[in-house]
């Protein structure tokens, strides 16, 4: 049974080629996938242009029901992008080690998911040309923005976390970035020369690069709780029944961590098999993040049983009612089915043999964020439709063109992140080298020198390398 992170005898040579290799020549599902995608981003096309030209009344958004499934959507790529980032910059800082081969698609599951969410409120517009209605500027007709308003704060909380999380990500490919430089050709060596920064690897380069990546690492971690805390205030600072919960912040938090871990898993079985990294992205590897997302999914269910325990003692009669419309009402089987997916499903991650059951596990997977979806719907919907004012009270259950303006928005998503796992090494080369020196000389000392004059200077036949990488 394979019980060690990855293999410590691997060449550093061969390291290299299996990286660069994978971005040349996938196997062919990853061109079917790039298809699936662009086929759904079609979808989304057509519905947002007929929508465009219609205007929002075939959205199903009425002055009740005026956010739907684009807020709700909108806030589940919010939280799956708060997982990459995140866990990265923590297991970075308390050096787990088993993060190196992963953290890669990681933060880039962060920036595309922003990228993702930042859609949601420019098509929710239905005038997308005012557009610059949601960017923070300060106004002479005091109109817009108003800063006191949570919705002010979402757009310099998320502008602020895109820019942080694209930075993060770029600076720690600097290194492999050099390494394509030195093997690549034609556009691509154009590309990683002018991207690499003119990276060498020398003593003063890596110093300096140590030091901003834990400053960066140490300045996301408060930033990304920060922001969900924020995309949170946008129902709890509200007054409406459901919303005005102190526990908002650490739930959305928790949520945001639970969905971009399972997203985590998903990617992860999914490049496994499209790059064959069967040598770096391991079963003990996967086993160690199951179990992370089993930990999140617990303290997830835990404040969900927090909110139903005060809502139900206390005196708020109207979130009373609305508590149990949801447990009996018309969204009852939706709301069954997210508590099921989310608190119950999480279990078969706690069972050995299914967590090292790639199928299982990425079916488990989708399953998990498709229980964290409903949760963002089951959190917009119900009190829209049932809140203080009578006569607003409807059912209006989205349309075909919010679904598939929705449906498209995975297939953006994951054009964006095929595109860039096809154009950047997935994989940390340079951090896989480490963990494999560090396993090496774990309990070798004499070992460490010989390994480093052989990286200083490769054998004949070997892959080059840029120095010190």
């Amino acid at each position: 049974m394979q019980t060690k992170d990855i293999d410590e005898n691997i060449a550093w040579a061969k390291i290299n080629a299996d990286v660069l290799r994978s971005m040349e020549n996938p196997r062919m599902g990853y061109w079917i996938a790039v298809v699936c995608c662009l086929a759904m981003v079609s979808c989304a096309v057509v519905a947002e242009i007929y929508q465009y030209q219609t205007g929002l009344g075939p959205a199903n958004l009425t002055w009740s029901q005026m956010w739907g499934l684009y807020i709700a959507t909108f806030v589940f790529w919010i939280g799956m992008s708060h997982s990459g980032t995140l866990l990265s910059a923590i297991l970075h800082i308390i050096h787990a080690d088993w993060r190196k081969p992963i953290y890669r698609f990681a933060e880039a599951m962060t920036t595309f998911s922003l990228m993702t969410a930042g859609l949601f409120p420019i098509i929710h517009l239905g005038r997308v040309w005012n557009m610059y209605w949601v960017l923070p500027y300060v106004s002479d007709r005091g109109i817009w923005p108003n800063f006191r308003s949570p919705l002010s704060w979402d757009a310099f909380a998320i502008t602020t976390y895109l820019t942080s999380s694209a930075m993060f990500l770029f600076i720690g490919m600097i290194p492999d970035l050099a390494i394509c430089r030195d093997n690549a050709r034609g556009w691509r060596q154009k590309l990683y020369t002018v991207l690499s920064l003119g990276w060498q690897g020398d003593d003063r380069q890596w110093r300096n690069f140590r030091r901003i990546y834990l400053l960066m690492a140490c300045f996301l971690i408060p930033l990304a709780v920060s922001v969900h805390s924020i995309v949170s205030a946008d129902f709890a600072m509200s007054i409406m029944p459901g919303w005005h919960v102190t526990t908002f912040p650490p739930y959305f938090v928790a949520g945001a961590l639970y969905s971009g871990c399972a997203a985590i898993i998903t990617l992860f079985i999914i490049l496994r098999y499209f790059f064959r990294f069967e040598e770096y992205m391991t079963i003990p590897i996967l086993e160690k993040t199951c179990k992370l997302t089993f930990a999140i999914a617990m303290v997830w269910t835990y404040l969900n049983l927090i909110e139903f325990a005060a809502t139900w003692y206390g005196h708020d009669m109207v979130a009373k009612e609305l508590l149990y419309w949801k447990f009996t009402g018309p969204y009852a089987p939706y709301f069954w089915m997210m508590l099921f997916l989310g608190s119950v499903m999480p279990f078969t991650l706690a069972v050995e043999k299914l967590r090292r059951h790639l199928p299982t596990m990425f079916v488990v997977s989708l399953f998990l964020n498709l229980g964290m979806w409903l949760e963002r719907w089951m959190i917009v919907g119900p009190t829209l439709s049932q809140n203080y004012e009578p006569f607003a009270w409807s059912i209006v259950w989205p349309s075909m063109v919010q679904w598939a303006i929705v449906f498209g928005s995975f297939g953006w998503f994951g054009l964006l992140f095929l595109v860039f796992v096809k154009v950047f090494p997935s994989v940390s080369m340079y951090e896989v080298k480490e963990m494999v020196f560090h396993r090496r000389t774990a309990h070798r000392p004499d070992l460490a020198v010989s390994l480093h004059r052989r990286a200083e200077d490769p054998q004949p036949g070997s892959t080059p390398s840029t120095k010190g990488v």
